[in-house]
């Protein structure tokens, strides 16, 4: 939820940055690129931190070397994040960003199903986790 809450945030700051005069956000779709940029590089940056094990917990048991998984995952977050910023590489890095969101689903449902812990407190239960996944997908897809 708190990853949500940055993208919305974020997004909300830019666009009063842009009717601030700020003529780089001066529209809703480059403040709402410029806000997924944020939120991945959140994310991307709980890769590095000692949430990392919590990461490693959430990868199903049956995948191999869960802590290189999540190593990947980070640098490719982070990659997708200063790819958004690039106008010439915004569309690609969306679409990465949105093939990334795709492939680590059944992580996030299997996370939730097994009751694994973030920061002490369970993963976002599916109802939840799922419709998220979707706008994160959708996001990408607008802002590319």
């Amino acid at each position: 939820m708190a990853v949500l809450i940055v993208q919305c945030t974020s997004l909300l700051v830019f666009r009063f940055l842009g009717y601030a005069g700020v003529t780089k956000f001066d529209s809703w779709l480059m403040s709402a690129r410029v806000a997924l940029a944020t939120m991945f590089g959140f994310t991307a940056m709980s890769h590095f931190t000692p949430m990392k094990k919590d990461l490693i917990a959430m990868v199903p048991p049956a995948l191999p070397r869960p802590d290189l998984l999540v190593l990947v995952t980070g640098i490719a977050e982070l990659a997708g994040a200063i790819g958004l910023l690039l106008p010439a590489t915004a569309f690609w890095a969306a679409t990465g960003l949105i093939l990334l969101m795709i492939a680590m689903g059944p992580v996030n449902i299997s996370a939730a199903r097994r009751g694994v812990l973030l920061r002490g407190r369970p993963a976002p239960a599916m109802r939840l986790r799922v419709p998220m996944q979707i706008l994160y997908i959708v996001w990408a897809w607008t802002v590319r």
